[in-house]
Parts: C-alpha cells; sequence; structure tokens
C-alpha cells in the first residue's frame, strides 16, 4: 500500500497493520481531521479505491443518488476557504463570548491543506418516480448518500488517509462553484489527503467544545425511556 512500515505492511498506528485492519479498528481510529494534513495529495490509485468503496455503500432501491466532485484546482480551493473563513467568522460572532472563547482554537477545515475535495451530491430523481422502499420515508434518499461518505471514510482511514467533513457554507455558494444543476444538492465537502497522525482524542473532545456520551445512555430497550445499561 505505500504506507511505510516493514516487511511489506503498512502500519497506521503502533501495532496495527492497514493489511490486518478490521472494520472496527477503522471506526476506532476514524477522526474528523483538520490540522494534520501533510500536505501531499492523496494519489490516484488510492482515491479511486475509497470512491469505489463509497460507491459500494447501500442505497435505497438501489437508487445510488450519489456523485463525487473531485475538486484540485488551486484557485478553486482557495475560494471555498475564504467563503468558509467568513462563515467561521459569523458562527463564532454569534456565539456567548465563554463559547466563543472556547470556539477561537478550533480548526474547522483543511480545504488548502489536504489539497483534494470532494463534493458528495444527491440526486433525489435518480432511480426514477418509484424508488423502491423511499415511499413514506422520502429521507432514506438523502440517508443512503450519507452512507456512502461513511463508507468513504471508514476506506480512507484504512489507508491512512485523513477526511474532514467542511458544513460552515452556504449550499447555494458550493453550487454555483462546482456547477451542480438545479436538481442537484450537495451534501457534503471532503476533505481528504495523507496525514501524520489520527489524533488519539477527536478535537472537539480534546478543545474542550463537548465531550462524547457512553453507549450506555444511548441504548435503549423496547421503549426510548429509560436507557438501558446493557442488552
Amino acid at each position: 500500500m505505500g504506507l511505510g512500515g516493514s516487511a511489506g505492511c503498512g502500519w497506521l498506528t503502533e501495532g496495527v497493520c492497514a493489511e490486518d485492519l478490521s472494520v472496527y479498528d477503522a471506526i476506532r481510529m476514524r477522526r474528523d481531521v483538520r490540522a494534520e494534513f501533510t500536505g501531499d495529495l492523496v494519489d490516484d490509485a488510492t482515491l479511486w479505491r475509497i470512491l469505489d468503496a463509497a460507491h459500494r455503500a447501500p442505497s435505497v432501491g438501489n437508487s445510488q443518488p450519489w456523485d463525487f466532485v473531485v475538486v484540485r484546482e488551486n484557485a478553486t480551493l482557495r475560494k471555498f476557504a475564504d467563503h468558509v473563513a467568513q462563515k467561521r467568522i459569523e458562527f463564532r460572532d454569534a456565539l456567548p463570548p465563554e463559547r466563543a472563547a472556547t470556539f477561537d482554537p478550533i480548526k474547522i477545515e483543511g480545504i488548502t491543506e489536504s489539497g483534494t475535495g470532494i463534493v458528495v451530491t444527491y440526486d433525489h430523481d435518480r432511480g426514477g418516480p418509484q424508488v423502491l422502499g423511499r415511499a413514506t420515508v422520502p429521507e432514506t434518499g438523502i440517508y443512503s448518500a450519507v452512507l456512502a461518505i461513511q463508507n468513504l471514510w471508514l476506506a480512507a482511514t484504512a489507508e491512512h488517509i485523513g477526511v474532514g467533513w467542511v458544513s460552515f457554507y452556504d449550499p447555494e455558494f458550493l453550487t454555483d462553484l462546482v456547477g451542480l444543476p438545479d436538481n442537484i444538492r450537495p451534501v457534503a465537502w471532503l476533505c481528504i489527503g495523507p496525514v501524520h497522525e489520527f489524533q488519539h482524542v477527536p478535537d472537539l473532545e480534546r478543545l474542550g467544545w463537548r465531550t462524547g456520551r457512553p453507549l450506555t445512555e444511548a441504548v435503549h430497550q423496547e421503549n426510548y425511556s429509560p436507557a438501558s445499561p446493557r442488552l
């Protein structure tokens, strides 16, 4: 895989070899990457493998409503980064002072540092007017595109490639920036590229924005309340 290490093994972290990485390893290691990009471009063969993994995601009615716009032009990356920076300022200025102070050191994007952006889109018309399984829950279409993003993210982690999901933007701006047709909706801008490391603790926990909650608070039996400590 060309990830370094010894004896033909691409080492992702101490004691974890890329070829032996389980899906559980990838889930535990996955991070929303911002500051750890090396500045190198992800090579085309690796990028294609990652996109292939995304394209194999399950989708409602096998509609595959996603597309992937790969962006590498420096001018486009810079233009999007400038737009995101302005949206960051607007969000910070709307926060109470104590939350603004916590937010200030948090990096929200790695658009230019990663060197590659992937715009994941959603086409509600893909699959025709009768999409099997979407009739009563129309959101299953957009859920399908998000499943493709999760596939992409886990595959990238297995390749020691970082992914950062940028959501500080106006959808209309991104639509115009990459020339999306009127019926195509942007779902995400993903920064993607090689990384020095994956942080052991997610940034928002490490920098004091919000901690995660334990699984015991999220699992319920038979009905919503109360949460059940064990199955």
